[in-house]
C-alpha cells in the first residue's frame, strides 16, 4: 500500500479541499472496464478538440494495452479514483494510462501520485517517458515535475524526465 499527503496550490486557489489520503493497489483484470470508461471521459475533450474522438477506439486502446502486471488503481477513501501504468522499456520506464476522476483533478492527487512514481524511478536511476495529447492541461503537471519535450507529432507530445 502506498499512501501520500499532498496539498496543492491549485486546490487552495479554487477553494476545493486537497486530496490528502490516497493509495495505490495492483490492478486486477476486473478493473479494465472501469479504467476504460474513465479514459473515455477524461480524454474526450482533448480528443474532440484534435478531431480524434471515437467512442470505440478510445476504449479499445486501453483494452489493447492493459496489463495487471504494470497497472495500479488509485484509491481515495477506498474508492476508485483513477489509474496509472508504469512499464519497463529500453532506457527506463513508460508512464501511461494515468487518469483521474474529473472531480478529483486539480486537488493535488495527480501531483502526489506522479511524485511517487517518479521517486521509484529515480531510486533505480531510470528515466521516465510519456506521451501527452497536444494542448492537454496535463502537460503542465508533467513539466512541473521535470519532464521536457523530446518530440511531437500532430497528436502527441513525447516527454522525458531524466533520472535524478
Amino acid at each position: 500500500m502506498n499512501t501520500g499527503t499532498e496539498t496543492a496550490g491549485t486546490a487552495a486557489s479554487r477553494d476545493v479541499p486537497p486530496v490528502e489520503r490516497w493509495e495505490l493497489r495492483p490492478a486486477e483484470a476486473a478493473d479494465a472496464g472501469r479504467i476504460a470508461e474513465l479514459r473515455a471521459v477524461v480524454m474526450r475533450p482533448d480528443l474532440e478538440r484534435l478531431g480524434r474522438y471515437d467512442e470505440d477506439r478510445v476504449r479499445r486502446r486501453l483494452y489493447d494495452s492493459f496489463s495487471t502486471l504494470y497497472t495500479s488503481v488509485i484509491l481515495v477513501d477506498g474508492r476508485f479514483a483513477g489509474s496509472v501504468t508504469v512499464r519497463p522499456v529500453a532506457g527506463g520506464r513508460l508512464l501511461e494510462h494515468f487518469y483521474l476522476a474529473p472531480h478529483l483533478q486539480g486537488r493535488g492527487l495527480g501531483s502526489a501520485v506522479l511524485g511517487a512514481v517518479l521517486d521509484r524511478a529515480a531510486a533505480e536511476g531510470e528515466a521516465v517517458r510519456l506521451a501527452v495529447l497536444r494542448g492537454s492541461a496535463a502537460r503542465r503537471l508533467y513539466e512541473r515535475h521535470g519532464f521536457v519535450m523530446e518530440s511531437e507529432d500532430a497528436v502527441d507530445v513525447h516527454m522525458v524526465r531524466a533520472p535524478r
